[in-house]
């Protein structure tokens, strides 16, 4: 049994950047019901262990349509979207060169109720997802499984597993479908001009996404979002298969 260090809430946000770059990183054990090897470990830092993910890029299965070795590098992307949105949907999330198994992806381990996820939230808790399914479509994720949808204790909501986004094409597969053809609140409009603005080329996303992202992948980003806002209605499910597997 894995004596699990408490998830860390108390630290400023640049503290836990820097301690998901620079900290001693210890394996504690391995989450086996996912499809990429991802791990739990522990980071030393001065105030005490810091819990965190780990998915090392060499433990990635090989996808037919995405490159080889490039998931850690979409969960970081996903932490950087969300962040210029101002949103804070993905917890601190950075890719480490020095990893006990090579190079992935790190990131703040968020203590939340496994039993709780989209299919037994309160439609009250529902209703509080429409930024996650406009995240999703700017983010072209391939893989919104209810799973992936936490409620932490303080009732906060965050999103994990983001390895298979940004795709060129429209991959879009979610299950949370709950307000389709709705009118976009406008609080959101406004964060997605934000947005697109900090991708512009000579922007600081746009700089952090270049090294994580192909060029193809970044103008598909910037173009999904221009759509959306353009649209500004939720998304319907799209040609092929809307809903990942498992759904859970």
């Amino acid at each position: 049994m894995v004596d699990l260090p408490k998830a860390r809430t108390d630290l400023p946000l640049n503290d836990v950047l820097e301690a998901l770059q620079l900290s001693p990183l210890n394996l504690l054990g391995q989450f086996v019901w996912g499809s990429n090897y991802t791990f739990l470990a522990s980071l030393d830092h001065p105030s005490g262990p810091i819990p965190v993910v780990y998915k090392p890029a060499k433990g990635e299965r090989p996808l037919w349509d995405f490159p080889e070795g490039t998931l850690a590098s979409r969960e970081v992307a996903a932490y950087l979207c969300s962040q210029a949105l101002g949103w804070g949907l993905v917890p601190p999330t950075v890719l480490r060169d020095d990893g006990p198994l090579g190079p992935g992806s790190l990131q703040l381990y968020v203590d939340a109720d496994p039993e709780k996820h989209y299919f037994t939230f309160h439609p009250d808790d529902k209703q509080r997802l429409r930024p996650v399914v406009v995240f999703d479509w700017v983010i072209n994720n391939a893989d919104r499984k209810s799973g992936h949808i936490l409620l932490a204790a303080d009732g906060r909501i965050w999103l994990i597993d983001h390895g298979v986004c940004f795709h060129a094409e429209d991959k879009l597969r979610t299950v949370v479908w709950d307000f389709v053809g709705e009118a976009i609140p406008q609080p959101l409009l406004d964060d997605l001009g934000r947005l697109e603005s900090a991708l512009q080329p000579t922007a600081e996303l746009a700089h952090s996404l270049a090294p994580l992202l192909s060029p193809e992948e970044s103008a598909a980003l910037l173009d999904r979002l221009r759509r959306l806002h353009a649209r500004g209605r939720f998304p319907s499910p799209g040609r092929g298969r809307p809903y990942p597997w498992p759904l859970v």
